[in-house]
Order: C-alpha cells, then structure tokens, then sequence
C-alpha cells in the first residue's frame, strides 16, 4: 500500500508499508526531500515499523520525532508529513487524486443565498450526499461579510453601509469582515471531507488547501504565497484572505474572498478598520493592504476565473455540476430562518 503527502511549499513525501496482524510490518520512506545522514531514512523505516496501523498522526508523528537526534536534518519535510503519508497509505486518510470534485460555477446570488449554500453544500457532503465541490461565487449585490464571531457594530459603520447599499451578513465561518462589490471581487468556496486534512491542524490546513490557488496566480501572472494564518500575499500586498468551518461529522468548508479590484475609500466609510489592525499589518494605510489582483495581471476578472478553473482541473480530477433544486430549496430556507435575519446578523451585537 502506498500513500503521498505533497507539503505545501515542500516536497513529496511517499511511504509504501505492509501490515501483519494489524501492524506495520514493513515500512519504506522514499520521496525528492533533503535528509542527512543518509542512514536516518532508515531509522525512520524503523521507529515506524511494529506500530499499529490503526496509529494517529499524532502518535506516527511521536515516533519518528523519538529517532531524531541532533545531527538529523529534514528539509522539505516534517515528521508529521511522514505520518500523514502512512495514514494515507492505509487508507484512513485522502489525497486530491482520491476525490472527483464537482466544480460549480453558476449565476449571480444574493449575499445571505450564498452564506446559505455555503452550509447546505458542506452539510450534503457531510451526509455522504454530495462529494467535494469547489463553486465559484457570482456577486448579485455589494457586501460587507461579518465573521462568526465578530461585533457588528466595531465593524461595520451603519451610516457608511446605508449610503454606499451595502448589505451586512454574517458567516458560518470565523475570521475577519470582507468587503465585495460585484466585478471587484473573487470568492470561492471549497468543500472537502475530514480524510483530505486527516492530521492535518487548523494552520496547516489552511495552506494545504490553498496550495493549489497559488499556482493558478503564477499561470496569471501573480507571485503569491501563504501568510499564516490565513492570508494569501504578494509582494505587492495582501491578495485574499481566507476562512474555515468544520463540521461536527468532519467536513470541512474552506472559503476564501480575493480582490480583483477595490474602492478603498469606500471601504473606509463602510469598516471600522482600527489601529491596531493596521498596525498589526505593518502598515498605516487600509489602501496599502491589499493590492489587488487587476493591477498586477491587466487581466479581466472574467479571464482570471477561467484561468483559475483551468488551474484546478489540470491538477486534480473534476467534473462540471451544479446546485441541486433541493440544496437550492434548503438554502432558501436558511435565507429566511437564519442568514437573512437580524437575529443571525446582530448576534454578536
């Protein structure tokens, strides 16, 4: 049995093993990372060699970190990188080319529709009726979208809201206020089972799952790379930013707004940007902090997306889908109980 774990801006890390009444019985790491001694390849065969398969991350990661003495060096990869592989060689967790993922790129929706199918479309997946998706968001109206756990009011300026037309919503998902306007912004929304991040922290996972995006910034054009814990910068600015929700049976909902172009000053008027934010960001200028996508591409938003998509389906397996009438009745319903309501919206006053 054989697994591979791609580390986000590392390397690839391959375990073939063998199991013997429940155990591992054999044990081969191999992979184009950077290891000296040569021999410690074969200290880590060993520390895993006899566990049981039905061993953690945490636990694989414990014993091969028990073998790594002071003169060992790993480059391009982590003990936990090799556990991840093992679990994956035994089938408890995934990888991308696991998985057919549905790519879901539809028509302009309302801000609370779209917070409304963000939850239904990870709940499907969460009941095994629906597989990994990635759906692109069409924007039918400007927006300001709150985190699940952010004050309403220390973010969002009501007067700047109601002059500019902006709706206010609030997510599922925790994290910081995005600021969209239609045909300024990218957003999309990618859904995966527990298996694909099995082991995997918060941290990591963001970068994991982010891997692939960055790639389709460089085929635009666009230098980007990771910023804990979940940002996606160039050395022009800040790009995106990103958000998560796992859900009590695993799946996991990860969704992240881009700026293909943006009204600063009107940002200003509708978010209670603070100092200490600012700060935070090394920087004194909200207009400083994120440089948008257009500027350093010269491309259409419409010709970014394509770019995009055409990224993702080189990478893994798709098939072109769509939300379903039921996914779509359910999210109607969440529009009126929850999403379009001040009760959702004002929670956190």
């Amino acid at each position: 049995m054989r697994g591979e774990y791609k580390v986000p801006g590392g390397k690839l890390v391959a375990v073939d093993v063998e199991t013997d009444e429940g155990r591992l019985s054999r044990v081969a790491l191999s992979g184009d990372f950077f290891l000296e001694p040569d021999d410690a390849l074969d200290d880590i065969n060993a520390a895993l060699t006899g566990l049981p398969e039905t061993s953690t991350v945490a636990d694989l990661t414990r014993a091969v970190e028990a073998v790594l003495t002071d003169d060992i060096t790993m480059v391009g990869f982590s003990p936990e990188a090799v556990a991840i592989a093992v679990r994956r060689a035994l089938g408890h967790a995934t990888g991308w080319d696991d998985h057919v993922f549905e790519i879901i790129h539809e028509g302009p929706e309302q801000p609370a529709m779209h917070l409304a199918l963000d939850q239904v479309l990870t709940e499907e997946l969460d009941a095994g009726r629906r597989g990994p998706t990635l759906r692109i968001w069409e924007w039918g109206a400007p927006a300001v979208i709150i985190g699940s756990f952010q004050s309403l009011k220390n973010e969002v300026d009501p007067e700047g809201a109601a002059k500019h037309g902006i709706t206010v919503v609030r997510r599922i998902s925790g994290g910081g206020a995005m600021f969209v306007e239609p045909g300024n912004t990218i957003t999309y929304s990618l859904t995966v089972p527990a298996s694909l991040v099995e082991g995997l922290s918060f941290e990591r996972s963001y970068a994991f799952l982010d891997d692939w995006v960055l790639g389709a910034l460089a085929d635009v054009g666009v230098n980007a790379t990771y910023k804990p814990l979940n940002d996606i910068a160039s050395p022009a600015g800040k790009i995106a930013g990103a958000a998560q929700k796992r859900l009590r049976g695993g799946a996991v909902l990860h969704h992240v707004t881009m700026a293909y172009d943006i009204d600063a000053d009107k940002m200003l008027e509708v978010l209670r940007i603070g100092r200490e934010k600012m700060s935070d960001k090394g920087t004194k200028s909200a207009n400083k902090r994120v440089d948008p996508v257009r500027s350093q591409t010269g491309m259409a938003r419409e010709e970014v997306i394509e770019a995009f998509k055409a990224h993702f389906r080189s990478r893994y397996r798709t098939v072109d889908g769509a939300v379903t009438a039921d996914e779509r009745a359910q999210a109607e319903e969440l529009v009126r109980t929850k999403f379009g309501t001040e009760e959702w919206t004002a929670r956190v006053p």
